[in-house]
């Protein structure tokens, strides 16, 4: 009975390990920042992640140089244009 229980307690054991052990993951918040352009996709070991805080293409390219590649941000908030008013000259 000792041999049992003993085994019961070692497979308990392991069975939380692991699921303690497959559970850790690095993760990034993927986050599109609405006040930035352009975004950048960074592959990395265990996953990508999301940045968002560049004002220009070129400026992205140079940041990401073959970690992951850059596109422009679907969720950028932009100003509402107002119709500009035409000013008349008369002469």
């Amino acid at each position: 009975m000792r041999i049992k229980l003993t085994w019961l307690v070692l497979l308990t054991w392991l069975v939380l390990v692991s699921g303690t052990m497959l559970s850790i993951a690095p993760s990034h918040a993927q986050t599109y920042d609405p006040r930035y352009p352009v975004c950048i996709q960074v592959n990395e070991w265990g996953g990508t992640h999301i940045d968002c805080r560049f004002t220009s293409m070129p400026q992205c390219q140079a940041s990401a140089s073959g970690l992951g590649f850059c596109f422009a941000n679907p969720y950028l908030r932009r100003e509402p244009t107002r119709p500009q008013s035409r000013v008349y000259r008369q002469g």
